[in-house]
């Protein structure tokens, strides 16, 4: 860069370290907001375009649906995306670390008539979804006079936006934060420890361990998990009897003698594979690989990451028997599966509603995730709630995230089925571990391999899907896309860290 203009020496010697190709940083006020202006980033010249002075960091990106490129191939788009992170990983790390130094404690004022406003931010849901959480939240208010609650959906790019708030000090009071993301955030300090608001009231132990550890950092807690899914088999009834199988596979290998004898009957394919990282982590587990090391780094392409990973290919390219959603023009697996256009699909709870729903004529049923290697295996995610760290009503703001989280509010929120408690008392009171559809999902949450993947989640996760996808179509050899995807991500996370 060639100028910093209205920096302090130590924000100056901070923004040397980063490795980027913008021009100018400029500001001339003394505060946060002004000395972290708004910023246009270019994807396609990885150039930026043009400072704005006096304002809250604004990074903006231009998403798959803007692009200038007509019908852009999604490997070039890739590459765009991958020169951004080292610009929007290390820009954002520093600048949520400066504004982590200059954390401003601002009490709660007001009068006992006077209602405090709790700003709260989520993403998009379904109809449903967005009704029931507004109903909860009346309800919280209700019980709660003195606190009214603002709730936003951040539609698009949350994460972007809530990282850029952060930077600006504009950041709701609370807001949704998945397990993915929340190493990167707890490790910045612009998050509130919240094991000082617990009470033995509040009942800690209630909830999933694993769930619970997710938000954990340094002998902090800085989220209570609100909800939760793992991964099930979800398949075809009458596909299953035209085909006469009676019972689920239980093992990999029959998942994949199941698919064969599937194609081609009541649909087009027996198996439909999403060959995502937050698909495939636990069958890299299966054979003991891992997907990070203890510094961060992507180490999925060892030999014993590979075994798992093979099976996807082999049963796409060699049996035949399974597609991915653009193969058969669907945007989802569970569209894909409620189409009919696949027998057999691994899917959270959320397919649940949308299925059943939806596709009110298909006949479908839930199994365990088919063991591999002789082990159980899937996936964990999970949300929770986070309180800003700048919150100017902290005291109120816990009252949100314990009424939400507690026994009570979280009945309230999971008690439809299009979610699963984290609460363990919840669960039982609902019955979901006796549920039909939904007994598998939790039954896996001891087995399960947590959505967690470091600091800089992007990275890893960009790299291995651009490459596995281009493995299973064949272009290039499996270990090589690997190791390509694994150089690549660290490569950038060196950038970053």
């Amino acid at each position: 860069m060639t100028s910093i203009k209205g920096s302090s020496p130590s924000i100056k010697d901070s923004l040397k370290s980063i490795k980027g190709s913008f021009t100018s940083i400029k500001g001339s006020s003394p505060s946060i907001k002004d000395s972290l202006p708004s910023i246009e980033y270019d994807l396609l010249s990885g150039k930026v375009l043009y400072p704005i002075k006096a304002q809250p960091i604004k990074i903006s990106l231009l998403s798959n649906s803007q692009s200038l490129i007509p019908n852009p191939n999604p490997l070039y788009l890739s590459v765009i995306k991958s020169k951004l992170l080292n610009f929007l990983g290390v820009a954002i790390a520093v600048a949520i670390a400066f504004i982590a130094c200059h954390t401003l404690q601002l009490p709660s004022k007001h009068s006992a008539s006077t209602a405090v406003t709790i700003k709260l931010s989520g993403w998009g849901g379904s109809v449903v979804e967005q009704k029931l959480l507004s109903q909860v939240l009346q309800d919280f208010e209700a019980q709660h006079p003195n606190i009214k609650v603002k709730y936003e959906v951040i539609a698009d790019q949350y994460m972007d936006v809530i990282k850029t708030r952060l930077v600006g000090e504009a950041a709701p009071d609370v807001f949704y934060l998945e397990s993915l993301e929340a190493p990167f955030l707890m490790s910045q300090n612009v998050l509130e420890p919240l094991e000082g608001y617990i009470t033995p009231e509040f009942d800690l132990a209630d909830f999933e361990d694993s769930l619970l550890n997710s938000f954990k950092y340094q002998n902090h807690i800085y989220g209570l998990p609100k909800d939760y899914s793992t991964l099930a088999l979800f398949y075809n009834k009458k596909a299953f009897a035209a085909a006469g199988l009676s019972n689920p596979p239980a093992t990999w290998d029959e998942l994949r003698t199941y698919s064969k004898q599937l194609t081609g009957k009541l649909n087009k394919y027996g198996f439909g594979e999403i060959p995502e990282l937050v698909r495939q982590a636990y069958k890299i587990k299966a054979f003991g690989g891992q997907l990070v090391d203890q510094n961060g780094y992507a180490t999925f392409a060892d030999d014993a990451s590979l075994q798992g990973l093979q099976l996807v290919i082999d049963q796409y390219q060699k049996d035949r028997s399974s597609a991915q959603k653009s193969d058969v023009g669907t945007n989802s697996g569970s569209e894909m599966f409620g189409q009919s256009k696949v027998a057999m699909v691994i899917e959270g709870n959320w397919a649940i509603p949308y299925l059943t729903q939806t596709f009110p004529e298909v006949e479908f049923a839930t199994a365990p995730v088919p063991t591999i290697n002789n082990k159980k295996g899937t996936m964990l995610l999970t949300v929770a709630y986070v309180m800003n760290k700048q919150a100017q009503h902290k005291a109120e703001a816990w009252e949100l995230i314990s009424y939400l989280t507690g026994k009570e509010g979280m009945q309230k929120w999971t008690g439809t089925g299009f979610a699963l408690p984290t609460r363990k008392s919840v669960a039982k009171n609902l019955g979901y571990d006796q549920d039909p559809l939904r007994s598998p999902l939790v039954a896996g949450v001891d087995s399960a391999t947590l959505w967690q993947v470091g600091k800089y989640p992007a990275a890893i996760m960009n790299n291995f899907d651009n490459q596995f996808v281009s493995a299973l179509l064949g272009q290039q050899p499996l270990k090589q896309a690997m190791l390509g995807a694994e150089n690549a991500a660290n490569q950038q996370i060196k950038a970053m860290d």
